[in-house]
């Protein structure tokens, strides 16, 4: 591990993790909830802490345009180092336990990689991976020693030197990108937009995997205006190919407010495929808007009917009526 994670501040350390900058007495844990002030350093209080390990579908991460089909050893823990009133998973982003009652090692978890059927790799997923920072390190490198691949759920928010080690050792991403304002991050996350922004841009540059997904929350994020800004940006800063998520919100630990209706999704829907080549509408009722189309010729490549696919018009990831490359990463060898 190459990063630094903390500095002497006078009598506190500040934790350089994430873009919060806790500046941490002894005894003292951060906005996360998980990286401490133990007297010398910032330790990670959940390392091989687990809160959750499931074999999912890649699609439910979601990643569409990932290995489409396969399946993929999901992995949390406890902990966020945001504090959304509507998060779906607040039992344990939002609620870190004094005692746990189940602990891995990256060993195990590569044995367990290694006996799932169909299985690409392991995905930082349930609660925010980000804060996980040395086991994700050191379960991620045996991962990809063993010749498979590391996915990272994340909502971006993490400082420049962490997350460029990350970008060495996490093939896909998908980043929430929880609306397009100062004020929602603020108030509602407990954090701030530009530092997401800048790390969709250093991931858009590698070659790393990227994917979007935006929670979509009546009277929050869901004007037109800020639509219309976001796509424009994801297009232009990001590039159009880049394939994006349209997630309905249902109300979930301190909200009461309304699930999203049909016709806003749609309307997102219709106004992020005039700037973006692969839109998807998740968290719904029906198949609506989840087929992958082909952005030259509009044939359908990809039908989704929720997590089952079938490839109707590709060969090898590419387009069989036009040629255009669809899926960069298509097939994994170690089946």
């Amino acid at each position: 591990m190459d990063t630094i994670l903390c500095e002497k501040r006078g009598e506190k350390i500040e934790c350089l993790l994430c873009p919060h900058s806790c500046r941490l007495a002894v005894g003292k844990t951060g906005i996360c909830g998980v990286r401490k002030n133990t007297g010398a350093e910032i330790e990670l209080t959940t390392y091989g802490v687990i809160s959750g390990l499931a074999l999912d579908p890649v699609e439910k991460k979601p990643l569409y345009h990932f290995f489409p089909g396969s399946n993929i050893l999901s992995l949390g823990s406890y902990g966020c180092n945001m504090k959304c009133d509507f998060c779906q998973n607040y039992h344990i982003s939002q609620d870190v336990p004094e005692k746990y009652s189940r602990r891995t090692s990256p060993d195990e978890i590569i044995d367990q990689v290694k006996k799932a059927s169909n299985n690409i790799g392991i995905a930082f997923t349930y609660n925010e991976p980000v804060i996980w920072f040395e086991f994700v390190i050191d379960v991620a490198r045996k991962i990809k020693e063993a010749g498979f691949h590391t996915v990272m759920v994340s909502n971006g928010f993490v400082a420049e030197n962490p997350l460029r080690e990350y970008l060495g050792i996490i093939d896909a991403f998908n980043i929430d990108l929880k609306a397009f304002n100062e004020e929602f991050y603020r108030k509602i996350t407990g954090a701030s937009l530009e530092p997401v922004k800048k790390a969709l841009r250093i991931i858009a540059a590698g070659e790393n995997h990227l994917e979007i997904t935006t929670l979509l929350i009546p009277g929050l994020n869901d004007s037109k205006k800020e639509m219309v800004e976001m796509v424009k940006w994801i297009s232009g800063e990001l590039g159009r190919s880049v394939p994006y998520h349209i997630s309905r919100y249902y109300p979930m630990h301190k909200r009461t407010d309304k699930a999203t209706g049909y016709q806003a999704m749609q309307k997102f829907y219709d106004i992020a495929s005039e700037h973006l080549d692969y839109v998807y509408m998740g968290n719904i009722n029906g198949d609506d808007c989840q087929d992958t189309i082909c952005p030259r010729c509009k044939k359908i490549v990809t039908r989704r009917s929720g997590y089952r696919i079938s490839h109707v018009n590709t060969t090898d990831g590419n387009c069989s009526g036009c040629g255009e490359k669809i899926y960069t990463s298509f097939t994994f060898s170690s089946f």
